[in-house]
């Protein structure tokens, strides 16, 4: 049975069983194996009654004592029927009619089992502790009934404990039941918990590249637009190279937002496969496309090899120099941006992008952001074990730094 899934055979469970493992059913209500085993219950403790009343007889006790010791086990047959709801009670109640009459041991057998079944040990033991201590006033109440003495009181212990003992097995058996339900119902719950985790950094990390890219494309979009707008008296030539740099970036914008909209869509992810991710070694043609907008990018690569870098570690840098680009596009226009980039196996990758600080107007419309790419650049480069660094410098400029792990 899964957890949280509803009994295949409902029928046959305890009424209280069924009841912690379904809240719904609360109330506990009597199942058929329930109301089985109440009339089987009730039948045991009248065939009991009879054949009492029988050894009553047979002892030579008078008919007006058995009378009312039949009547009296005869109440305790019918008090039975509420034992579910109150069994401590109930075994109190029959242990207080068992002073007298003899006829309601089976009740009172019934009655105290299920006080072991239901109850905690030290509340089933004070209760056996009561019905076997009541044992010593009966010889007071009815000194007719001839047997030996310390003979009932020692089978009275006896059976008292092996009924306290069936029960306590029978509760340790329902305990193990809901334990493992509980622990079933843990796990999958943990499991559900840990696949919406792993949805909500997969759709994170969709989120971060997608402001990654979109913000460059963008940017690049605004930048040649403005310059449209500005110059509207440029060459034919500037303005068809801008158009189609526009046209490029709009294009590009386009692929990658159907891509991520694939990814989210449900099995849009089978449907096709992914782009190759941008590594290290892709950075001179942001840098080329970046000076084709008419940014001024001056790149030092202290790096021999970019191709040897780590495709992780490449693609981690790659951003954090896209979303310096954007940032200077957008905040810093017309300014040179300075980008260098450092780093060996062994002892990490360094990258750095440097601007001067913004000074007095904008000499076009500022492009609007979500405020948001520093700190998806931030939580990037914790993820892959570095740090960044960003803010302004005592020289004046905007400086953006990051370290990156690249093992040997």
């Amino acid at each position: 049975m899964m957890a949280g899934a509803v009994p295949e055979y409902r029928t046959l469970l305890p009424g209280m069983l069924l009841a912690e493992l379904d809240p719904d059913v609360r109330p506990a209500r009597r199942t058929v194996r329930d109301w089985a085993v109440d009339v089987l219950a009730f039948l045991f403790s009248i065939l009991m009654l009879l054949i009492l009343m029988v050894a009553s007889e047979e002892q030579g006790v008078t008919d007006g004592t058995i009378a009312a010791d039949a009547l009296l086990g005869l109440l305790c047959c019918l008090v039975l029927w509420g034992r579910r709801r109150w069994p401590v009670a109930v075994c109190l109640l029959i242990t207080v009619a068992g002073v007298y009459s003899v006829t309601g041991v089976g009740a009172a057998v019934i009655a105290y089992f299920t006080v072991a079944v239901h109850r905690r040990f030290p509340v089933a033991v004070a209760t056996g502790a009561f019905a076997t201590a009541s044992g010593l006033i009966f010889p007071l109440l009815r000194p007719d009934w001839a047997s030996a003495y310390w003979v009932d009181m020692i089978w009275a212990v006896v059976f008292t404990a092996l009924i306290l003992g069936w029960g306590m097995v029978v509760r340790a058996r329902r305990q193990l039941v809901l334990s493992l339900r509980e622990r079933a119902v843990r796990a999958e719950s943990e499991q559900q918990l840990r696949v919406a985790q792993a949805q909500q950094m997969e759709r994170a990390r969709i989120a971060r590249e997608m402001h990654d890219v979109l913000a460059h494309r963008i940017s690049l979009l605004s930048l040649h637009a403005g310059a449209l707008e500005f110059r509207p008296d440029a060459p034919p030539q500037e303005i068809a190279e801008a158009a189609g740099v526009i046209r490029d970036s709009a294009h590009q914008a386009l692929q990658d937002l159907r891509e991520v909209i694939g990814v989210l869509r449900e099995g849009g992810a089978d449907d096709a496969p992914d782009r190759p991710q941008p590594t290290l070694a892709d950075l001179p043609g942001l840098i080329e496309e970046s000076r084709r907008a008419g940014m001024r990018v001056r790149l030092d690569d202290e790096v021999p090899d970019l191709a040897a870098v780590p495709v992780g570690v490449g693609r981690n840098a790659y951003r954090i120099v896209q979303e310096g680009l954007t940032n200077a596009r957008k905040h810093a226009g017309g300014s040179t941006v300075d980008v260098v980039v450092a780093g060996a196996a062994g002892s990490g990758l360094s990258v750095e992008v440097r601007n001067p600080w913004p000074v007095g107007r904008a000499l076009s419309p500022v492009i609007p952001g979500a405020g948001t790419g520093l700190v998806g650049l931030t939580e990037r480069a914790a993820l892959a074990g570095g740090r960044l660094e960003h803010g302004r410098t005592e020289s004046g400029d905007f400086r953006l730094w990051a370290w990156l792990p690249w093992p040997s």
